[in-house]
């Protein structure tokens, strides 16, 4: 593996289908980590006032400005990269529920092309350490508008494909139960329009704001970070199992920061140098 960041050719990214993305720019990291290029500009997050089943937390419906561009994983990040970084597998680290511990739950979910399941402070520890050993500071989680931005690809429908929940299947693992179901190799559904697998089920990923029930009604319009401060952080996109109760563009939940379960994992954004 080349230990440099990999620019690739501009033939090869033409022979890629990344939608909407400005420069249709792909970047590639030591570990193999493909990035995406996404442009700067505006849209509707959370869901409109004319849905009446989801939570409130969903709304209100609210223009956002993302001012800056950036790079997001193609990805999750898998098991075999974590270890990569850390040293060590993400599943010798203490569960928070009893899960893991289903019959048969560890031997379907403990593989290298499958998500890391951690914590939001365990994000932050690896995130430190791949900055360390890149020699940046670029690396970090998205914030919840980045992540919805991302995950919308420019559409306004509740799900990116529309509104045809029928079709989720093709590109979301979900809904399965926990005496059979687990993680799912990545990559391995359909992508969102702007190149992004995973963004539905699979596992919940963590974005770096603080979770609050009435943030979008005092929400920045540019750039909006979160809450300052809050008891947990925030979860988008759902994940393999049946009670996410939800897989659309706008779901988010909040779940302690040192929370480590068997489905909520992680995607990073590396900042434009």
């Amino acid at each position: 593996m080349n230990k440099s960041i990999h620019y690739m050719t501009a033939v090869g990214i033409a022979m890629l289908s990344v939608g909407a993305l400005a420069q249709e720019s792909v970047i590639e990291n030591q570990l193999g980590m493909t990035f995406l290029y996404v442009k700067p500009g505006t849209f509707l997050m959370g869901a409109p006032a004319s849905l009446h089943d989801v939570p409130t937390n969903e709304k209100p419906q609210h223009k956002v400005t993302i001012t800056k561009p950036f790079y997001m994983a193609k990805y999750e990040v898998t098991q075999a990269q974590w270890e990569a970084v850390m040293g060590s597998n993400p599943y010798d680290l203490p569960r928070s529920n009893p899960f893991y511990h289903i019959p048969g739950m560890k031997e379907r979910i403990t593989h290298p092309s499958h998500p890391a399941t951690i914590s939001w402070e365990d994000a932050q520890a690896f995130i430190k350490r791949l900055n360390q050993q890149e020699h940046t500071t670029k690396y970090r989680l998205p914030t919840e508008a980045e992540w919805e931005y991302v995950a919308r690809a420019g559409t306004t429908s509740t799900y990116f494909f529309g509104e045809d929940e029928e079709k989720l299947s093709d590109f979301a693992w979900h809904s399965e139960n926990f005496m059979s179901g687990g993680t799912h190799p990545i990559g391995l559904k359909k992508p969102n329009p702007w190149g992004f697998y995973d963004i539905y089920g699979n596992v919940w990923e963590w974005v770096q704001d603080y979770y609050a029930d009435d943030y979008y009604q005092q929400s920045s319009e540019i750039d909006p970070k979160g809450p300052v401060t809050g008891g947990g952080h925030v979860v988008r996109g759902g994940s393999w199992h049946i009670t996410s109760s939800g897989w659309r563009s706008t779901i988010r939940k909040e779940y302690a920061t040192d929370y480590r379960g068997i489905s909520i994992g992680l995607r990073l954004v590396k900042e434009v140098e």
